[in-house]
Order: structure tokens, then C-alpha cells, then sequence
């Protein structure tokens, strides 16, 4: 009962912590502990169920968004090494998760805190020859020595950077220094291109973190706009070779003077992850999604609201454009773009043919032509205009662009 306690606590409070892409708990029917389920995809593009917990929630630290910050009045507890090797074990063996994602608030000190979980992922890796997979915070502060060390352990390590500009860390996260997050950024970045240099040449150099590493930003517990937020990822990408940028909408869990009383709307957390996208595989650059604006339209995904904005650029002939040009139509993604400019090498393309090849004709339609001539149907065809939160969340690889 004790380990239940402790599960349900610090379970419920990992949640807030999100660098897992989604959860999917409620489809989980086998799992009578399905809430401590999380799904995140790993760089090969698998769905991993994970047991995504905190080592502990007893937290030093008094950061205004934070649910575990240390005046909150909420039930505080802490696994012991051998309760959580146990549990992930026993839960990896009856096949409810292929891994483990393990954070924590910070007890008594980074050290201390980066400490205890190093214990917990060297013993399952070690002593229980544990082979699932492992994504682990680095705890910011943390000495250069455990840094290094925990990406020997984990497939994936990530370090939260939390709020977009440094005067909104020290206003909602004092406690906290910028340098005790980037340093780490620093040491874990170098460390995995390293390793993966060295791994070319020798087949015994083991990669760190192999899977790459992430960091989280909390979009509007603070005022930046979508540009100031993305402009921040994408040097964060180019300075660090992170994997991913997570965004997270703030959610109101804490009354502080300082915090929005309102939660921050998930349409523009999906909004942010598309733009991101677009800049990181689609060749767009931060200025053309930001034209008009300093935010992304709520109400239009940024690569049709892109195109609306460029008529001069479309339509475009099927058979006759680019790869560049293909994926800047709004429903052809990357996979469609290839698969068009390899298919018209035999045959002619035709509306039909787009059609059978799973192309979403409701939204490319208005783009595209198909040899001069453009799509002409009698049936009623959606509203481009439309925004299907669940659709959009759900379909998380390409994100309806």
C-alpha cells in the first residue's frame, strides 16, 4: 500500500513535466494503472510506453508554475533506489511498459537529486540487466562529472530550459541560474556529437545519449510571442543539436501575482509544434511565418495561412513542380511530396491518382493543378478554414501540414 501511495503521488505529479509527445492512458485497457502511462516516440519512430514518474516531489525550490514548488501545501513523498528499480522491473516484466522516463524535484541539492536517480538507472542497467528504454532529466545544477555520467545510462536525457528569455527564469524560477541549465545543455550536446564521431570509427565507443536530447518551454505563463518562443528554439537547435523542442501551454495550477489566472490555450501549443516543424524539415524561415504577426493565427495552420498569403506562388502543376515547392502546399507532406515526384517518372498525375495516394485533396485542392487543369468536383468538399483540435493533436507526426 505504501508503494501505491507513493506511486499515485508522484505519478499524478510528473505530468506537468512534458517531454513525452502525448499520452494515451485511456486506450491502455489491459493496465489497471493506466494513468501512469505515458507514450513518447523515440528517434526511430516507435510509440514507447513509458512509466513516467518522479523520483521525488519534496522540491527546495519555490517556482511560481511549478505544482511541486515548496509552498504548495500538497502530499510530498520520495521513492527509495530498490522501490523504484522494483516497480519499473515488475512493470516492464508483465509487459505494461517498454521503459522507464524518470525526473524529480530537487531534493536537498542537484547533486544530491542527480545522484539518486544515476542510482536507480545504473542498478536496473547493471544489477537487473534492464533493456527497456530510458529517458532521464538532468537535473539543472548538477556537477559536470553526473552530467557526463547519465547519458551512459539513458537513451535520451533532456534538461528543461524552462522560460524562453532569462528575465522570465529569474522572475518565476529564481532558484534557478540560466548557466546551471545551459552548462549542462553544453556538456550533454558535446558529449553526444563526440560519441558519435567516435562510434563511426570504433564499434566498442558506446553513445551518449543515443537517442539524442530535448528540452521543455512553457508557452504563456509570460508574454513572449510565438516569434520571440520559436526565434529561442531554433538557437537552441542550431547551439545544442537538441532532438526536440517541447512546448508546454501553461496551466494555471498555482495562484502567484506574478502567473496568468487563465491556462494558455493547447490550440497554440499545437500551433508552435507546427511551425516548428515547418522550419525544421519544410525550409521555411522564422520571417515568412511571421510576416503579419508576431503569433501564429489560432484559427489556420501556418503553412495554409502562408499560402493564402501567397497567391502569387500558386497554383502549382503536380507533374511539373519541385520537391521545394511541393511540400509548401498545404497537405502534401514530405512522405506525399516524394512519393508524387517518384510516381510521375512512369505516369502522368491526375486528381485521382493524389487521391489513392492518400494526398488531402481537401486542402490541397485549392493550390494545385494536375497538367493546367485544376480540381473540379461536384461533392461537397470540408472548409479549409476549419481547426479539429483532436485531429490535429492526434495526427502529432505531420500535424495536418
Amino acid at each position: 500500500m505504501e508503494i501505491e501511495r507513493k506511486l499515485k503521488i508522484l505519478a499524478s505529479y510528473a505530468k506537468y513535466d512534458i517531454s513525452c509527445e502525448y499520452n494515451e492512458f485511456d486506450n491502455y485497457k489491459n493496465f489497471d494503472k493506466q494513468r501512469f502511462i505515458y507514450y513518447s516516440r523515440s528517434s526511430s519512430g516507435k510509440t514507447i510506453p513509458l512509466l513516467k514518474v518522479l523520483y521525488s516531489n519534496a522540491c527546495i525550490y519555490d517556482c511560481a508554475y511549478c505544482i511541486n514548488r515548496k509552498s504548495n501545501n500538497i502530499p510530498r513523498t520520495t521513492f527509495s533506489i530498490n522501490e523504484l528499480v522494483n516497480l519499473t522491473k515488475d512493470f516492464y516484466k508483465r509487459n505494461y511498459i517498454k521503459g522507464l522516463f524518470l525526473s524529480s524535484a530537487i531534493v536537498k541539492n542537484p547533486d544530491f537529486t542527480m545522484e539518486q536517480m544515476l542510482r536507480v538507472v545504473k542498478k536496473l542497467r547493471l544489477e537487473e540487466n534492464f533493456n527497456g528504454y530510458i529517458h532521464l532529466k538532468i537535473i539543472p545544477g548538477a556537477s559536470e562529472f553526473l552530467v557526463k555520467e547519465a547519458g551512459f545510462y539513458a537513451d535520451r536525457v533532456s534538461i528543461n530550459v524552462e522560460l524562453p528569455t532569462k528575465h522570465s527564469l529569474l522572475l518565476l524560477a529564481p532558484d534557478k541560474k540560466p548557466e546551471s541549465i545551459q552548462t549542462p545543455l553544453i556538456l550533454s550536446s558535446k558529449k553526444h556529437i563526440e560519441t558519435s564521431h567516435e562510434a563511426k570509427k570504433y564499434k566498442k565507443i558506446k553513445i551518449y545519449s543515443p537517442d539524442g536530447q530535448t528540452t521543455q518551454i512553457i508557452v504563456g505563463a509570460t508574454p513572449e510571442s510565438d516569434k520571440s518562443i520559436l526565434s529561442f528554439a531554433n538557437k537552441l537547435y542550431k547551439q545544442y543539436k537538441l532532438k526536440r523542442v517541447y512546448y508546454s501551454a501553461y496551466n494555471a495550477i498555482n495562484k502567484d501575482k506574478r502567473l496568468p489566472s487563465n491556462n494558455e490555450s493547447l490550440t497554440r501549443e499545437v500551433r508552435l509544434y507546427q511551425a516548428d516543424f515547418l522550419m525544421r524539415y519544410y525550409n521555411f524561415t522564422l520571417e515568412e511565418l511571421f510576416e503579419k504577426s508576431k503569433n501564429l493565427d489560432p484559427n489556420l495552420d501556418p503553412k495554409t495561412n502562408w499560402a493564402l498569403n501567397h497567391p502569387d506562388f500558386f497554383p502549382i502543376d503536380i507533374n511539373k513542380a519541385t520537391y521545394d515547392e511541393l511540400i509548401r502546399v498545404p497537405g502534401i507532406g514530405i512522405k506525399s511530396a516524394k512519393l508524387i515526384i517518384t510516381s510521375r517518372k512512369s505516369t502522368s498525375l491526375s486528381f485521382e491518382s493524389l487521391k489513392k495516394m492518400g494526398i488531402n485533396l481537401k486542402k490541397a485542392q485549392y493550390f494545385i493543378t494536375c497538367n493546367g487543369k485544376k480540381f473540379n468536383s461536384k461533392k461537397e468538399t470540408a472548409p479549409l478554414f476549419s481547426f479539429d483540435f483532436t485531429k490535429e493533436v492526434n495526427n502529432f507526426e505531420s500535424f495536418g501540414i
